[in-house]
């Protein structure tokens, strides 16, 4: 089934018109706060707000009034999207119910269920939904430090300034140059998107700087959808791209900011541009709420996205420990829906449905030239279990590799307006 916007949205207009909350008058409306406004947070609060017909207070707490999706910034960098169309807004969530507060949230206490903002607004909540996306392990990639170097070696793994900054420097390398990926330990924010920019980077320099080199370091000795990313490069690319996995030395990376560096196997090799994807954990909010176990994710039910620590906290997307889903936009959409149905069932009393999940993964490897990798997903006492797969193969045509390619276009478009309405 090709996927479009209308089909997209569908899967949840089809459901929201079943679940629809009673109307509980003559009482207080139950609070929500939803921490974080990306797939997983802004899906969440609008479904709550959406589906339960003002029976409930949502409030969202987003720190940017406009936010850049992660997704797609890889073919911002490619050249094949405005960097523009990467950033949506949150004006329509008033008129779906929400309240948008643009702040940062510093501190939960779950005894007296309230969130601090860093302007000093303290909310109460009734139940709490956390999606605060990912922050980074400092000392992941010895001799690289997020306030420090993120200016001389960009991770843009968080978009905006920092992936228009990666773009810069990337156009403005020398003829022949040599660009360097550190890429990050597992698990990580989005399998295939490292190996998806190092394509788009590839299909840059092949325009502008056709001698130039990349070179990918890599701690893992595989990688998502490796077979079909290294048939691209070969293909469309040449010997332009060299990964070199932990049997050869990448497991054992150090960079040198200063003098633009990279250390393998002890071995410095001077570099012109150097993208540091460091390793990553929950975003901040969900350690300073006490939901994250020592592997500094957030472990979770995988029949409902309830925190194991919490019972009336949830916690979607890149920061939730769930089990086989990756932690991706399309993940963090999906799991929204089955959050905001249990909470809205547990505060309005309406119906419930199990937990059904869904992802796919689509990566640009040239023009026109679109891969895919996904699964449905059913949860288990121990897990939310992979249940059914796909993934394109080596060797397809390329009327089918277009296809591939305009469908996620289709599901761009679908999954903002989901998100932002």
């Amino acid at each position: 089934m090709k996927l479009n916007r209308r089909l997209f949205l569908g899967t949840g207009i089809a459901a929201s018109a079943l679940l629809t909350a009673p109307t509980v008058w003559g009482q207080a409306k139950p609070k929500v706060v939803v921490i974080g406004g990306g797939a997983g947070g802004a899906t969440a609060a609008r479904y709550l707000a959406k589906d339960s017909q003002g029976a409930l207070e949502v409030t969202l707490v987003e720190a940017n009034p406009i936010y850049t999706t992660c997704f797609f910034s890889n073919l911002y960098l490619g050249g094949f999207r405005e960097f523009e169309s990467l950033q949506h807004g949150y004006d329509k969530m008033a008129g779906a119910g929400v309240t948008v507060i643009n702040d940062i949230a510093t501190a939960v206490d779950r005894a007296a269920k309230t969130v601090t903002l860093a302007g000093g607004q303290v909310l109460p909540y009734d139940r709490l939904v956390l999606s605060p996306g990912i922050d980074f392990k400092d000392g992941s990639v010895p001799g690289w430090s997020v306030d420090t170097h993120a200016e001389i070696m960009p991770h843009a793994y968080k978009a905006g300034p920092q992936t228009q900054l990666l773009k810069k420097m990337v156009e403005e390398m020398p003829e022949g140059g040599t660009f360097a990926m550190v890429a990050p330990p597992n698990p990580y924010r989005c399998p295939p998107g490292p190996y998806e920019r190092i394509s788009m980077i590839a299909h840059v320099l092949k325009g502008k700087n056709p001698t130039a080199k990349i070179l990918v370091l890599d701690p893992k000795d595989k990688f998502s959808k490796q077979a079909l990313f290294e048939d691209g490069w070969q293909r469309h690319y040449g010997t332009m791209v060299e990964w070199i996995g932990p049997d050869f030395g990448g497991g054992a990376v150090e960079v040198r900011p200063d003098t633009m560096e990279v250390v393998i196997d002890g071995e410095a090799t001077k570099v012109d541009c150097c993208n540091v994807i460091p390793g990553q954990m929950a975003g901040k909010i969900a350690a300073l709420a006490g939901v994250t176990d020592d592997s500094g994710w957030a472990p979770v039910d995988p029949a409902t996205m309830k925190s194991k620590m919490d019972e009336n906290v949830w916690v979607l997307g890149d920061s939730s420990a769930q089990g086989d889903m990756p932690k991706s936009g399309f993940s963090a959409n999906s799991q929204a829906k089955v959050a905001s149905m249990t909470i809205r069932g547990e505060l309005t009393g309406s119906k419930t449905f199990p937990a059904k999940y869904s992802n796919t993964c689509w990566s640009l490897l040239a023009p026109d030239d679109g891969v895919k990798v996904g699964a449905s997903y059913e949860s288990t006492p121990e897990k939310i279990a992979s249940v059914e797969s796909f993934v394109s193969e080596v060797g397809e045509d390329a009327a089918l590799r277009k296809a591939t390619y305009e469908e996620s276009l289709g599901w761009y478009a679908g999954i903002t307006a989901d998100m932002f309405g």
